[in-house]
């Protein structure tokens, strides 16, 4: 009796012993077959999706075999990890192994969206429309629905937002990269804010934000920054108008066709600087950190005017006389290589003819009639609109 327990005891052992060396092989094997991919491929794995229903949906799609050894594996070596939602790169020559790997690590496919310094709204709005691999939720909501979507109701959303490059993957929605982009430009503005200089105008970090938006867009050359901001500190406090044409074209919106003209300049919205005293109500643009800081750390000194010289840079003067003279000789005669911000590396200058520039006229006995009579078209010194 005893003899034949021990036999059917070896026996069992013995076939135990034969099913776990099968079971090994056939893992062995379904972990180390090549995926039936010819060329790169992306697995989409919705919000949800189990490894279970994704073994046996490639399965049915012919990419793999025996997703039973698969589950298996997962079950019993994979248990606790997450499944990340996504999507994951499937190539030539990677075996099921390394899928699963991918799956353990997260490893999705990342996508990038850059919001560039200087772009209004509407761009980063057309920016997100572009994203074929971002969730399209804000696109039929006029500007105030989308900042209540994204909980900033009764916010204007110019310049809300921080230019950066976001990183999102698929399944992922447009409103969440602009709850990044809203948090980011807080976080900035706060920390700019605290290091501000002990004797700038601005009431609140609103305002800085504002005046940071005029310096982003007038500036061509990143080192002017700070001189920029301290020629429009030193007007505001003079009770001078700014006189920038980036405003003036910001308060045309879609009507500004890449010129700017005396009627332009004499037009009243409530962003043209040269109708308006003090600051535009809002930011006209996305505005970087370096912006930001330089709006708050006005470079000092008595310049009063600034004008392009045609390579970026600009001519800054302590006075109106000195600043006519430099719009005669850097913008009245402008060459055919004339630009307004710095030319790209490696790429050629194509000639173009430029608008007739305006010299600057203040309310100001000093002025000449000569300066008076030159205005006729303004110089467009913008970044992209």
């Amino acid at each position: 009796m005893i003899r034949k327990f021990l036999l059917l005891l070896e026996t069992g052992l013995v076939l135990a012993g034969l099913a776990l060396g099968y079971a090994y092989w056939q893992q062995n094997e379904a972990l180390h077959q090549p995926l039936n991919v010819t060329q790169e491929q992306m697995l989409d794995v919705p919000a949800g999706s189990t490894p279970g229903g994704l073994l046996n949906r490639l399965q049915t799609d012919g990419v793999i075999k025996d997703a039973f050894w698969l589950r298996l594996y997962w079950r019993f070596n994979l248990s606790g990890e997450a499944l990340h939602s996504g999507e994951y790169r499937m190539t030539p020559g990677m075996n099921a192994q390394s899928l699963l790997g991918l799956w353990q690590r997260g490893e999705v496919v990342q996508y990038s969206l850059t919001l560039v310094e200087g772009w209004n709204f509407r761009q980063v709005r057309a920016a997100l429309g572009k994203q074929p691999k971002l969730e399209q939720t804000l696109v039929n909501l006029s500007d105030a629905e989308l900042m209540t979507k994204i909980g900033h109701p009764d916010v204007f959303p110019e310049g809300r937002f921080f230019p950066d490059t976001y990183r999102y993957v698929r399944g992922m929605t447009d409103a969440e990269i602009l709850k990044q982009a809203y948090k980011r430009l807080d976080d900035v503005l706060e920390e700019e804010w605290a290091k501000r200089a002990a004797d700038v105008p601005y009431t609140d970090a609103y305002q800085a934000l504002i005046m940071a938006s005029l310096v982003e867009k007038e500036t061509g050359v990143p080192q002017e920054r700070g001189q920029i901001a301290g020629v429009f500190v030193r007007r505001l406090a003079l009770g001078m108008l700014l006189q920038t044409d980036p405003t003036v074209i910001y308060g045309l919106g879609e009507r500004y066709n890449g010129k700017l003209t005396r009627a332009h300049l004499k037009e009243p919205t409530p962003y043209n600087t040269y109708v308006i005293s003090g600051l535009p109500p809002t930011p006209i643009s996305l505005v970087g950190r370096e912006a930001i800081h330089a709006a708050l750390n006005p470079v000092p000194g008595r310049s009063l005017y600034f004008v392009a010289r045609g390579d970026g840079s600009h001519v800054f003067s302590d006075d109106l006389d000195a600043h006519n003279a430099a719009v005669r000789e850097f913008q009245l005669k402008r060459r055919a290589d004339y630009r307004s911000s710095p030319a790209p590396a490696a790429v050629p200058v194509v000639p173009a003819t430029p608008a007739e520039p305006v010299p600057a006229v203040e309310p100001n006995p000093a002025a000449t009639d000569e300066a008076k009579a030159e205005q006729d078209t303004a110089p467009s010194e913008q970044k992209s609109q």
